[in-house]
């Protein structure tokens, strides 16, 4: 990956305010080096990443009332199916698209950069619901999880695949290149009795959406998990940037020595979740933000690795998306964040 980060900061994708247009200009405002496309999953149920993810896909069905999805094994299998790959064979990226009602942020960003793009910087940042975490959210009629149905996860994972194309095209404007995280929050805690999916076939499925990607643009590709799991399962998918929760699983990662090592030589990077969300009272400083940094540069150096080529190759970001957060709580763990990657590029001048 040919990309210098220098701490800068980014946010992970979902955010609970209502205003799309106010949102997206505090967005620029804040993280004008990498600005992110907001999830607005309080103003709408479709904004929710795995039904923002579900156009185009075949087989899945959307309950509005209850703001849920379900897979549909009932009627015209074989004729959606047969569709959905002519669609996909023929690289119809269009036909995947994700729509304004399903990602309003997306479309408003996108038209500010695109109003004064050299105000901002070389990096738009989105998000995906990660096959993994998309599959384990959809049921069938009786209840059984998409992940155990071989047919209907190659459609996800390639169905996934070709809408983050788009997605990496639709944020490949002015010059700037697109990072894309793929969501995986299903995979915090993995290994539990509660994540019986196999470990190959998580390997299996994300790396094929990231060779896919890979292969057919220049996009910088990153794995988001919120909780502790297996990193160096996540690091063998392939990915550029592992993003983490540094408040809370630190000491977690740290636990995969040799892995991150192979990850920040072989040119990957750190997206670190500095800022707590779930947690955040508004208390945080600067200074503490900062320490826990420090206490993983720290490590890394005892590792042999150098401090300034990791904090070339870091990120800083919340802990987790702030959808959840009671807005003018989001608000501050925003501008925090922001107040952060400020300091910490200032020191490292």
């Amino acid at each position: 990956m040919d990309a210098a980060f220098n701490l800068m900061a980014t946010g992970i994708g979902s955010v609970p305010f209502l205003d799309v247009e106010a949102t997206c200009k505090g967005i620029l405002e804040l993280y004008p080096d990498i600005p992110f496309w907001p999830q607005f999953v309080k103003r709408s149920p479709l904004e929710d990443m795995a039904i923002q993810a579900s156009q185009g896909l075949p087989l899945i069905k959307l309950n509005r009332e209850r703001g849920s999805m379900y897979l549909d094994l009932s009627d015209n299998q074989e004729n959606e199916l047969i569709s959905f790959y002519e669609h996909f064979m023929a690289e119809d990226t269009d036909y995947f698209a994700i729509d304004r009602e399903h990602a309003s942020g997306l479309y408003t960003l996108i038209e500010m950069i695109k109003d004064n793009p050299t105000n901002y910087g070389s990096y738009i940042k989105g998000q995906i619901a990660g096959p993994i975490t998309f599959a384990g959210s959809l049921m069938d009629a009786t209840g059984r999880s998409a992940l155990y149905n071989n047919e209907i996860m190659d459609t996800i994972v390639k169905g996934l695949a070709i809408k983050a194309l788009w997605m990496v095209k639709t944020m490949s404007i002015e010059g700037k290149r697109a990072i894309l995280f793929l969501d995986e929050p299903y995979l915090s805690g993995y290994g539990s009795a509660f994540t019986p999916i196999q470990r190959h076939e998580v390997i299996s499925h994300i790396k094929e959406v990231v060779d896919y990607l890979r292969s057919r643009s220049n996009a910088i590709l990153g794995i988001h998990c919120c909780g502790n799991t297996d990193w160096s399962m996540i690091i063998e998918t392939g990915v550029d940037i592992v993003s983490f929760d540094a408040v809370e699983y630190l000491d977690y990662l740290l636990l995969y020595k040799n892995d991150i090592k192979r990850l920040l030589r072989n040119g990957g990077a750190i997206a670190w979740g500095l800022v707590p969300t779930v947690s955040f009272t508004g208390k945080e400083t600067i200074r503490d933000l900062k320490a826990r940094l420090e206490e993983g540069l720290n490590t890394f150096n005892t590792w042999g690795l150098d401090r300034d080529m990791v904090a070339e190759r870091s990120l800083v970001t919340p802990a987790c998306g702030v959808g959840s957060i009671e807005p003018s709580l989001a608000g501050q763990i925003l501008e925090l964040l922001s107040r952060l990657s400020d300091t910490l590029s200032h020191q490292s001048d």
